[in-house]
C-alpha cells in the first residue's frame, strides 16, 4: 500500500506588487494570487534597426541604438470566495462583496496616483501660467511601478496593458464572488525610467529587472555547457 508523503513542497505563489508616491516612500501594495494561473504566455519582439528611408521624428526617440527584446506577458487570474464564505465571521469583507475586493485592488494599479507632496526638485506650486499667480496648482500625478514577480527567477517592472474581467457568479447583493480576470504585462526595461525621475520603487525595479536578466544569462550558459558536451560525443574523432 502506498500512502502520501506527508512532506509536501511549499507552493510559491505569484504576486503583483504596486509602489506608491504618496508621501514621496513606496509604499508596496501586494497582491498576492489566490491560484497560481494553469498557463503563461510569454512573448518576445526583438529590436529592429530603423528604416533608413524613413524621415526622422521629433516626437518619436531615436531607436538606432539596439536594446533589449521587447516582452510581455498574457495570464488570467482565477479569483473565489467560495473557502472564505464557509466561514463568514472571519471574513467579513469577502462575506459582504465576494471578490470585488481583489479586483478593485487590481485596478486599482493601472489608476495614476495624486502625490500627497510634491516631487523633489520641484517647486511648491506649478500653476497653468507657470508665474505662480492666482491660478489653481496643477494636480500632480503618478503612474506607479508595478513589480510582477512569479518565482524567484522571475522578478520584473510591468505595466498593464490590458485588463479584463469575466464575472461569473454573484452573490444575493450582486457582488461577484467567482471572476476571471485576463491581464496583458509589458515589461519595463531601464530606458523606460529617466534618471532624473524620482519614482517610487524605481530603484527596486531596476535592480529586479538586473537580477531577473542576470539569471537568464546563467541559464543559458549552463544550456550552452550542455549543448558542448552532447556535440562533443556526436563527433566522429
Amino acid at each position: 500500500m502506498v500512502t502520501a508523503s506527508p512532506i509536501r513542497p511549499k507552493l510559491l505563489k505569484g504576486a503583483l506588487i504596486g509602489f506608491t508616491d504618496r508621501f514621496l516612500v513606496p509604499i508596496p501594495n501586494i497582491i498576492l494570487f489566490q491560484y497560481n494561473p494553469d498557463t503563461l504566455t510569454r512573448n518576445l519582439t526583438p529590436w529592429a534597426p530603423p528604416d533608413a528611408d524613413a524621415e526622422p521624428s521629433p516626437v518619436t526617440p531615436s531607436t538606432a541604438q539596439p536594446f533589449d527584446p521587447a516582452e510581455s506577458f498574457t495570464l488570467s487570474l482565477f479569483l473565489d470566495a467560495a473557502d472564505d464564505l464557509e466561514a463568514p465571521e472571519q471574513n467579513p469583507v469577502t462575506t459582504l462583496t465576494g471578490v470585488a475586493d481583489r479586483i478593485a485592488a487590481l485596478e486599482m494599479l493601472m489608476y495614476p496616483q495624486r502625490l500627497e507632496a510634491p516631487p523633489l526638485n520641484v517647486p511648491e506650486v506649478d500653476t497653468l501660467n507657470g508665474d505662480g499667480g492666482d491660478e489653481a496648482p496643477l494636480e500632480r500625478l503618478s503612474v506607479q511601478v508595478v513589480l510582477f514577480i512569479y518565482g524567484p527567477g522571475r522578478a520584473l517592472p510591468v505595466r498593464i496593458t490590458r485588463f479584463s474581467v469575466e464575472e461569473q457568479l454573484f452573490s444575493t447583493t450582486l457582488y461577484p464572488i467567482r471572476a476571471k480576470v485576463n491581464l496583458e504585462l509589458s515589461v519595463l526595461q531601464p530606458k523606460d525610467f529617466p534618471e532624473d525621475e524620482q519614482k517610487a520603487g524605481r530603484e527596486f525595479a531596476l535592480k529586479a529587472y538586473d537580477w531577473t536578466r542576470k539569471q537568464t544569462q546563467g541559464l543559458a550558459v549552463a544550456n550552452l555547457a550542455n549543448t558542448v558536451e552532447s556535440l562533443l560525443g556526436l563527433l566522429p574523432f
